[in-house]
């Protein structure tokens, strides 16, 4: 029996204190400055490891990070279970039923943004590098990293939606299912690639073997699976378990079954921890605010050591090969920018959003590393190109954020407080949940607008709330959808006394609803009021101001108080 030492506990912790601290505060500043924790945590690793320290202060990194075998496995066992719970909580983002009815476009756009950047990928690596990329003997390889390259970054655009409020809109929606259907279709030719290159040979039976095993297995999931699952979490529920705590228990089970068949197939346990999160993700009866938990938790503590272990295994600078950075950072970007574009052309999108889509999928990021860092364990690539990899990563990162800001800021500017009508606010809603309340704001909207078919308002509203939750938290639902029969945007609104449950991310109860309804021909429009009235209910003050109006007349007021005073983009005017 082998037992640790006192002082490779010592030191282990004193590691996990340096990496995890400085990847936190480096990440708030990161985070200050809009942009993106991973390349915090990775620039972590790169202070700390040989590129720095090592280099600066070889004495100094020898002690606090020995070549110790026992040392370097109780780092690097903690940093892969962070990753384990990274794809974790990565499937668990994909929204399978939401993408699954978007299946038309969603589809067309994820094939378009994985194929031909794939395409581009691998004709720029054999053309612009001969010597280390011969098609006749390195085929998969050149394969693999296209494939790496071509996959966009679907955490980090879910971040960047989030904080432009714009996740829970149409076009929000759309890019997230087709960043969805596009990870899931890369995971599964990852596996496969991987899982060949664990064997001796690798012939083509045994790659249409693979094939069948990763399609078969994700199909049953997907399908039995999350049925099972679905009513594992409803049978918690009934029983009043302890949350989140037992629904992490069993979250973390499931991943650890998936990954376990998945190494038992010959594919890696990533996948299957992320297939793992996808069946868990797709569950309705997970709360919201459990999967906001768990995300918190993999987030502040297991993404940071991972990200950060990584840049202590490499020296960045003597693997730095400039023309080798520039062809995988500019081609990744501009191929996976050319991808989405001629999707949102082929699933004929409103031409404003083409610049929005190619953009949300620019980013490589977390996915690219994590792909990046089992190609080199398998001596796929080389070192040189993993820097490449990560320097592309984050330049990706860092440019979305301003390139998404670019996107969003070309149309001409309206009032919101003129889609407001006095007779569509509501001071007392008198329902006790979601849906009776979006049945009160509808008939308001239906009796100012003379519509006659309410109960199809009605019903397309819950097919969008179905579809996605549209509670933003801080006690706030912004419930929307889009018609042919209207001319211009509507906005209800209604304040419930009591609070109604919502699934709201934070759990908190629902006191504040805006209804949107908007022309079926104006995206646009509904994206900027959207955006606009999140933005605005981030302010405690302005929530207070509006839950202490007691009629119509003050709500009416107070609206005007708050939204009279901004403009917002969009196509124009509806008088």
């Amino acid at each position: 029996m082998h037992f640790l030492e006192q002082n490779h506990i010592e030191l282990f912790l004193f590691q996990v204190f340096l990496l995890l601290g400085l990847s936190r505060f480096l990440g708030e500043l990161f985070r200050y400055f809009k942009q993106p924790a991973v390349s915090a945590e990775i620039l972590t690793g790169i202070l700390l490891g040989p590129t720095i320290f090592g280099r600066l202060f070889p004495a100094g990194f020898n002690a606090v990070f020995p070549q110790d075998p026992i040392q370097i496995d109780m780092l690097e066992t903690v940093a892969w279970i962070g990753i384990l719970f990274f794809l974790l909580e990565t499937g668990m983002e994909i929204d399978f039923t939401s993408a699954w009815r978007q299946r038309g476009d969603a589809l067309i756009i994820a094939l378009t943004d994985l194929f031909i950047p794939l395409l581009i990928a691998f004709f720029s690596l054999t053309f612009f590098f001969p010597e280390f990329f011969s098609v006749s003997k390195n085929v998969k390889v050149i394969f693999f990293l296209s494939t790496t390259m071509a996959v966009s970054a679907m955490p980090l655009t879910a971040l960047i939606l989030q904080e432009y409020d714009m996740y829970k809109t149409e076009v929000g929606f759309l890019i997230m299912s087709a960043l969805s259907v596009n990870e899931m279709i890369g995971w599964v030719i990852f596996s496969i690639v991987l899982g060949t290159f664990n064997e001796s040979s690798s012939d083509l039976i045994q790659i249409v073997e693979l094939l069948i095993a990763v399609i078969g297995f994700l199909i049953l999931s997907l399908t039995v699976g999350r049925t099972i699952i679905n009513r594992f979490f409803l049978y918690l529920k009934r029983k009043q378990y302890p949350e989140p705590g037992t629904s992490l228990t069993v979250i973390t089970l499931l991943g650890m079954v998936c990954g376990t068949v998945m190494m038992i197939v010959g594919i890696h346990a990533l996948f299957g921890f992320f297939l793992a999160g996808i069946i868990a993700g797709s569950a309705r009866s997970l709360p919201e605010r459990t999967r906001h938990v768990i995300s918190q938790m993999v987030h502040a503590i297991f993404i940071p050591l991972f990200f950060a272990n990584l840049g202590l295994q490499i020296d960045f600078f003597q693997n730095f090969n400039l023309p080798v950075v520039l062809v995988i950072v500019l081609a990744g970007i501009a191929a996976r920018f050319i991808g989405a574009y001629a999707g949102a052309f082929i699933s004929q999108q409103p031409r404003s959003n083409y610049l929005l889509i190619s953009v949300a999928h620019t980013p490589a990021g977390e996915i690219q590393l994590v792909v990046g860092i089992l190609a080199l364990e398998y001596h796929l690539i080389s070192e040189q190109i993993f820097v490449a990899l990560v320097l592309s990563a984050v330049f990706s990162a860092f440019i979305l954020g301003p390139l998404m800001k670019l996107a969003l800021g070309k149309y001409k500017e309206f009032r919101l407080v003129d889609f407001f009508s006095r007779r569509a606010i509501l001071p007392y809603l008198q329902s006790s949940d979601r849906y009776g309340i979006i049945r009160e704001l509808c008939n308001a909207v239906c009796e100012q607008e003379n519509i006659l078919d309410c109960h199809s308002i009605f019903e397309e509203v819950l097919l969008r709330e179905n579809a996605m939750g549209t509670a933003i938290g801080m006690g706030v639902a912004i419930p929307h959808s889009r018609f042919s029969i209207l001319s211009r945007p509507l906005i209800a609104f209604g304040k419930s006394e009591q609070g109604v449950d919502w699934d709201s991310p934070d759990g908190q109860p629902v006191h504040l609803v805006f209804l949107i309804l908007s022309p079926s021909d104006d995206n646009n429009t509904q994206l900027q009021i959207l955006r606009h009235i999140a933005h605005e209910m981030i302010s405690e003050q302005t929530r207070t101001l509006l839950l202490h109006s007691h009629n119509t007349d003050e709500l009416w007021g107070k609206l005007h108080q708050v939204f009279t005073p901004k403009s917002i983009v969009g196509k124009g005017a509806h008088g």
